[in-house]
């Protein structure tokens, strides 16, 4: 009988942008591609990718990815001159491009990449649609935060007590 593939190999989480929920107000998410080089594609199997800097922007009509940083391998780059914070073609439909052309541009918006995952054997960018917080938006979003856990642990307590 042939051996099952192993569906968890190749699927997860890769990076996450733990930052953008604090400074943005994260509003609509899209589902991009990476165009990819071979290099990074072994890179980021090894857990080297870092998206906390990173962002997108539309030049030409075309989405590009800045500042994300895959830090090469030394065995997988020998033959390759490797930037590991080069610029990344994301790959999204023009239909949907074309609604992030008139956000970004008219309303004031930012595309900030929320999180690098697997999808198949395929690497795909979660991108939002984001405005920036001011300083007093994000003392409530963590004092709302703080508010929440607070309220979880009096009702544990309020459980086992009971």
């Amino acid at each position: 009988m042939a051996k099952k593939p192993d569906k968890n190999k190749a699927t997860g989480t890769i990076a996450l942008n733990k930052r953008a929920r604090h400074e943005y107000h994260l509003e609509q998410r899209y589902e991009a591609g990476i165009a990819l080089q071979g290099w990074e594609l072994k890179a980021i199997r090894a857990g080297r990718a870092n998206i906390t800097e990173a962002y997108a922007v539309i030049r030409h009509g075309e989405l590009f990815l800045f500042g994300a940083q895959i830090t090469p391998l030394i065995q997988a780059s020998t033959h390759v001159v490797a930037d590991d914070r080069r610029t990344r073609k994301l790959l999204l439909h023009r239909n949907e491009i074309d609604s992030l052309i008139g956000k970004v541009e008219r309303d004031g918006y930012t595309l900030v990449p929320t999180s690098l995952y697997w999808k198949g054997n395929k690497v795909k960018a979660e991108l939002a649609l984001a405005k920036g917080k001011q300083t007093h938006d994000k003392r409530a979003s963590e004092k709302d935060r703080d508010w929440a856990r607070e309220k979880s642990r009096v009702m544990r307590q309020h459980n086992k007590d009971a």
